[in-house]
């Protein structure tokens, strides 16, 4: 067998060792994790093992131990997973409180059938807040939700026309426009010709033109009329809404006084 000189660094000298053999140097090392991974966790991190042998890694904020998960939202902490010695505490009718011992303040919200829930967690002391939290997760859901209903996501709407559109026809469409753009939508006209129609691009550009006329109460040009091909067109966007209010005229505040004669 052969073998191959290495230098160990030791007193003893030079050693000698097989080729598939593990050298000595490596047998001080730190084993490696089932995930593979052989550095030290830093301080204020947490691992727990997973179900694919490896570990996951969660940090640690200080006080209370919070371990904070990536990619899941942070819900207030309530009753007894509030880890904090000392908070501050508002009762449920809005008074100030004070600084109470976190287990004191817990039964003071139990006495009164409520939850003591932390609306401040980066506060010193954190602030926390006596209330019906079953109530209070309803009302932010359901507030959350009309919210959602107002909003308006603001679509593109197409209108086509040809350069011979009949007077009803056209009529007929300039209608729908008007009610995409009353909704808060876009609007793209499309003016599209055939065969020898596109010798006579400038009836297009007529239509486009009395497009911009008949529709100019409601909308703005967000694109102006360019020819595509075989196409011109044409894209609109409604206008800003404004609440108007009337003018306020001077003197019209004040009630006539009972039996005052005109002024001559």
């Amino acid at each position: 067998m052969r073998f191959a000189r290495h230098a160990t660094g030791s007193a003893d000298g030079p050693g000698l060792r097989c080729p598939g053999e593990r050298s000595r140097r490596n047998t001080g090392r730190r084993a490696p994790t089932p995930g593979g991974a052989t550095h030290a966790t830093p301080p204020g991190v947490v691992s727990f093992p997973d179900d694919s042998g490896g570990a996951a890694t969660y940090e640690s904020h200080g006080e209370g131990n919070a371990i904070s998960i990536p990619g899941k939202s942070q819900e207030p902490r309530v009753n007894e997973r509030i880890r904090i010695p000392q908070v501050r505490v508002i009762g449920d009718d809005g008074s100030q409180i004070g600084i109470l011992a976190t287990r004191e303040a817990i039964a003071m919200a139990q006495s009164k059938g409520l939850d003591l829930v932390e609306v401040a967690p980066t506060a010193r002391p954190p602030v926390c807040k006596i209330m019906d939290y079953g109530k209070f997760k309803y009302e932010q859901n359901r507030a959350a939700k009309a919210a959602k209903k107002k909003q308006h996501q603001m679509q593109l709407k197409e209108v086509k026309m040809r350069p011979k559109i009949e007077d009803h026809d056209y009529d007929f469409k300039l209608k729908h426009a008007r009610t995409f753009l009353e909704q808060r939508d876009k609007v793209k006209f499309t003016v599209t010709f055939r065969g020898r129609e596109m010798a006579h691009q400038e009836l297009g550009y007529k239509i486009i033109e009395q497009v911009l006329h008949d529709l100019s109460d409601v909308a703005v040009v967000e694109q102006s009329p360019r020819a595509e091909g075989r196409t011109v067109s044409l894209v609109l966007s409604p206008k800003a809404q404004t609440s108007a209010r009337p003018a306020h005229k001077p003197g019209a505040d004040k009630a006539p006084t009972d039996g005052a004669a005109p002024a001559s």
